[in-house]
């Protein structure tokens, strides 16, 4: 059971709240739960102990070697460890009853989430799934203008950084948009083509699928973390219009049909440009995990959203590695 009374909005006290790996994006946790007037920072562990004193002590919180330790004096963690991490971490506190919020992706292996669900809902916890993007004000607006869209077209082209090279591009970047492109379509996947290669590091940076889901939809989703330029655009089609987000500019751009437009640039069409602003996802998807712990109630992106959004991208990475392998038995051993 939770650390707190079922149907106890803790209105009385702070949630007690710590982050597990404060590396380059655990310290954002840090720092964000630090300033939420109804959130205790209890601590920050890492394995590296010099990371940990340092996030805590610009959070002036406690810094802990061993995320462990934890166990007993909070309420609710982020864990934003390295992937590979994830299903142990998760695992120890909802054992521990213990609510978490998980970085994308949930876990390596689909048994590993089923696992971390399964505790989860045998103990009435909580698992929210940091797919950030769910937060994004652009995909936020686009939530009362996406209606059974039949295709839809992503790109995520990034900068190379040297962080997130222990796992594919697919589980990097393109799980990003698996998760978004999902949660629109709202329909099981039936069949995948993907090609990727590896260029500089040890996995797969560039990756292409296209998608196919029961209903007729068909999503092609590319992404790449070794572009020149960094790029974020999502283009849908549906029956009654054609979007188009550019992240970057912070535009979405909106053709409808109507017929009382014939002078229109697209004759009987509306061009709608609407703008909006950046916003701060991340503390919108902590302040969401918050109240989701509070209220005791179902996360923005469940511990199943997360586990859909893996089992596409694995599927994805078995079909590239499948690819790759038959391409190496065709060139035979010299590559001719």
């Amino acid at each position: 059971m939770p650390n707190f009374l079922d149907g106890d909005k803790m209105n009385d006290k702070k949630l007690r709240v710590a982050v597990v790996g404060v590396g380059y994006l655990g310290r954002f946790h840090a720092e964000k739960y630090g300033r939420m007037p109804d959130v205790d920072l209890i601590g920050v562990a890492d394995v590296d102990s010099a990371q940990a004193t340092s996030v805590a002590a610009a959070t002036h919180t406690r810094a802990y070697a061993d995320y462990r330790d934890l166990i007993g004096r909070v309420d609710a963690v982020s864990i934003a460890a390295p992937t590979p991490a994830h299903y142990e971490i998760s695992r120890t506190f909802l054992e521990n009853n213990v609510d978490v919020l998980i970085e994308k992706p949930i876990t390596t292996r689909l048994e590993e989430a089923d696992e971390l669900i399964a505790i989860a809902e045998g103990r009435g916890l909580i698992i929210q799934v940091g797919h950030l993007e769910r937060f994004n004000s652009a995909v936020v607006a686009l939530k009362g203008i996406v209606n059974q869209p039949r295709f839809i077209e992503s790109h995520r082209l990034s900068i190379y950084k040297n962080r997130c090279t222990d796992v594919s591009v697919v589980l990097d970047l393109m799980i990003h948009d698996i998760d978004i492109i999902g949660n629109f379509v709202g329909s099981k996947l039936k069949q995948v083509h993907a090609a990727g290669i590896p260029v500089i590091t040890s996995q797969v940076d560039i990756a292409n699928a296209r998608l196919a889901f029961e209903n007729g939809c068909v999503a092609n989703v590319t992404a790449s973390r070794i572009s020149t330029h960094n790029q974020r655009k999502i283009r849908l089609f549906q029956s009654d219009a054609y979007i188009s987000v550019d992240f970057a500019k912070h535009e979405i751009s909106i053709i409808r049909k109507n017929g009382e437009r014939p002078d229109a640039i697209i004759p009987g069409m509306e061009i709608n440009q609407l703008c909006f602003t950046k916003g701060d996802a991340l503390e919108d998807e902590l302040k969401s995990f918050v109240k989701a712990v509070q209220g005791r109630a179902q996360p923005e992106v469940t511990g199943k959203m997360g586990r859909d959004a893996l089992s596409i991208a694995l599927n994805i990475m078995d079909q590239i590695r499948d690819n790759g392998d038959a391409l190496h038995r065709d060139q035979g051993p010299l590559g001719q």
